[in-house]
């Protein structure tokens, strides 16, 4: 652990508002929220980006990319893309001057999964399993042969029902997080109805773990072509919705066991 360095002074950030700084080589943001300071790598676990540059409500920072947020407080990761925390590191100010304390990788990580009392992912004690850096694309430590996409049934005729839609749908699986849309929760109401020759058009409102979920396109496409593998299919069409927006007791004790969430 380092010793205390000046990092800015306190009237050079905005309150509620951010700075990004450098202390030992690294980049860190400095945080400052009803009056006290906070200090996170500048660096979303989902893929690297730029927390300093994502917006600050409360005491939750998104970043910029893909929408992932974390408490600033503690670095916990509070939704989705995100599943591991970011460094914090410790802050002190005196005589309106902002010292910042730079954690090693492995105490500040811990300390940030156990200290976060509330986060979207559990209570205090709660964290996530996952052995990567905070640094670069997060891993989560989880057997791959145990996370494969359920097969797809074969098509058989018969009448188009809500059931054989969902099932269709478990085989239309997350890419970053290797888990079907169906258990992570992301489909929210089927519609049927009768369409022309016979055929039954099928509606799907479902949502993104975070409004700019990059994967949004492609399960949108990977979710259509499913339900048009069923016989007697017509118009498929998939909406999205952010309301309710979505969270993670949605997902169902299959996922939360595959992404170790406990």
């Amino acid at each position: 652990m380092s010793e205390f360095v000046m990092a800015a002074r306190l009237d050079e950030i905005p309150d509620p508002g951010q700075l990004l700084v450098e202390v030992d080589d690294q980049l860190v943001v400095l945080f400052h929220v009803d009056g006290q300071v906070y200090c996170l790598d500048d660096v979303c676990t989902h893929d690297g980006g730029p927390l300093g540059e994502g917006v600050l409500s409360d005491h939750a920072i998104s970043c910029p990319r893909h929408g992932a947020k974390f408490d600033i407080r503690s670095g916990a990761a509070l939704t989705m893309p995100a599943t591991e925390a970011t460094r914090r590191h410790q802050v002190k100010t005196e005589d309106g001057l902002v010292y910042v304390r730079i954690f090693g990788e492995d105490n500040a990580v811990t300390d940030a999964n156990e200290s976060h009392e509330a986060s979207a992912f559990g209570t205090a004690g709660e964290s996530l399993r996952g052995d990567s850096a905070a640094t670069g694309n997060a891993e989560i430590d989880r057997p791959r042969s145990s996370i494969v996409p359920i097969e797809e049934p074969a098509a058989v005729a018969g009448v188009v029902t809500e059931d054989r839609v969902m099932d269709q749908l478990r085989n239309v699986v997350d890419p970053e997080l290797f888990v079907n849309i169906v258990d992570l929760g992301l489909v929210y109401v089927i519609g049927l109805s009768d369409g022309d020759e016979g055929k039954t058009n099928v509606t799907v409102d479902m949502t993104m773990t975070s409004p700019a979920c990059p994967a949004g396109p492609q399960l949108i496409a990977d979710s259509r072509s499913r339900i048009g593998q069923l016989d007697g299919i017509g118009n498929v069409e998939i909406r999205i919705v952010m309301d309710p927006p979505w969270t993670p007791d949605r997902m169902t004790d299959e996922a939360r066991d595959q992404l170790g969430i406990f």
